[in-house]
């Protein structure tokens, strides 16, 4: 072999193959990194995609813990924001939870997703790390041996393979690390019938909390990202397209929602950004097949209404660095073989949290008996959390907990 042969084989492998630069791949690229482990991040998306890519901004203490025990959180600490406060509108009026007095007594920080990927990011690559942009991962073959091999495609066309001793799929629910696994894998899904209008707009928040509008004309809600940025949810018919309203339309409906001509009137401005969301559950097990292993959107994918997904992302990237870490450092392999055990028992609580959010905030579906019994089931749900501090305590413990 040539000495230009050799370097090739060097740059195009790893000892561990990353697949995706999200939360749960490049947390793990930094955590691989500081460990001495040899690795590389593929990245479909190109640099200015990557850092423009708009995602939920709610981080839980564990996940503030994670980056602050590795040296992640200056920005976070520089720019978050702590938020301990949501209300509730409803038809029998509005209430509040200041679950930081709740529960374990824990609250959000609020850091959009887009400048945590960035501060990752720019750690990562100061540190050496490795990350190819515009390289999609297509397939991951050989998995069930010593040396699986990563097919990828550049922007323009050229194919590439990557090897490794491991390849953690980090792609999201669509990636090759899915698309790679055997026809026995266990996928549980489930459809909410629920679509949300996903929207950004320019302009400061309107509460002081999130807010949760139950509406005969479905649900609303408000979440602040910055002093002029606020997140809105807008639920609309599962086939609506992101262009169907205008925004004098978007604004009308949010006011009516969130009941402005009560609580006071909506700071408008224009929408930035939009998309139809429709509220699924999904999940893998296992999360490992030989030596490819599922993290984040390709382990799981929760629905937003309890805002757990990137806060699942970085604990299973912690978990994932650790185990592989023994692997390859120390030969201990019995932290990856409790890997999707671990993960899986957090994914399916946080699950059943969303799960329940959904019930909550939205009216039930189906013929009309079935539909009024949910309803009076949920109403009862929101007379509980208004009125009882037990389930006030176990909604805060679950809303800041995975």
């Amino acid at each position: 072999m040539t000495e230009s042969q050799y370097d090739r084989v060097a740059r195009d492998s790893a000892d561990v193959v990353v697949l995706g630069a999200g939360p749960a791949g490049l947390v793990l690229g930094n955590l691989l990194l500081r460990a001495g482990i040899d690795c590389v991040v593929l990245e479909r998306a190109g640099r200015e995609q990557l850092h423009a890519r708009a995602r939920a901004g709610f981080l839980v203490p564990h996940t503030a813990r994670v980056l602050e025990r590795h040296g992640l959180a200056e920005g976070l600490r520089k720019r978050g924001r702590e938020h301990g406060v949501c209300e509730f509108r409803t038809d029998d009026g509005r209430f509040r939870l200041d679950y930081r007095q709740l529960g374990r007594g824990e609250q959000h920080t609020v850091y959009p997703q887009h400048d945590l990927v960035a501060d990752l990011l720019s750690v990562y690559e100061a540190g050496g790390g490795r990350i190819r942009f515009g390289t999609e991962a297509r397939a991951v073959s050989g998995a069930d041996g010593p040396s699986p091999i990563v097919t990828a495609r550049t922007d323009d066309g050229r194919p590439e393979q990557w090897r490794g001793r491991y390849v953690a799929a980090c792609d999201g629910r669509h990636g090759a690390g899915r698309r790679s696994l055997p026809p026995n894998a266990v996928r549980h899904h489930t459809d909410h019938g629920v679509s949300w209008l996903g929207l950004l707009a320019q302009a400061p928040p309107s509460l002081d909390a999130v807010g949760y509008a139950v509406h005969p004309d479905g649900f609303a809600g408000h979440m602040a990202r910055s002093a002029d940025i606020t997140r809105y949810y807008l639920q609309c018919p599962a086939d609506a397209t992101a262009d169907d309203w205008s925004e004098e339309q978007i604004w009308d409906q949010l006011s009516r929602r969130l009941r402005a001509d009560e609580y006071g009137p909506l700071r408008r401005g224009p929408i930035v950004q939009r998309g139809v969301v429709r509220l699924e559950s999904d999940v893998l097990e296992p999360l490992r097949y030989g030596s490819l292993f599922l993290a984040g959107d390709a382990a799981a994918l929760i629905s937003p209404s309890a805002a757990k997904g990137a806060n699942l992302a970085v604990l299973e990237a912690e978990l994932l660095a650790q185990a592989l870490t023994a692997a390859l450092a120390h030969g201990e392999a019995a932290e990856l073989d409790r890997y999707s055990e671990r993960c899986l028992a957090h994914i399916w609580r946080a699950q059943e949290f969303s799960h329940w959010m959904i019930q909550l905030l939205h009216a039930p579906q189906g013929p009309a008996g079935t539909a009024q019994f949910q309803d009076r089931l949920r109403r009862s749900r929101l007379y509980a959390l208004r009125s009882s501090r037990t389930q006030q305590d176990w909604f805060a413990e679950n809303y800041v907990g995975i």
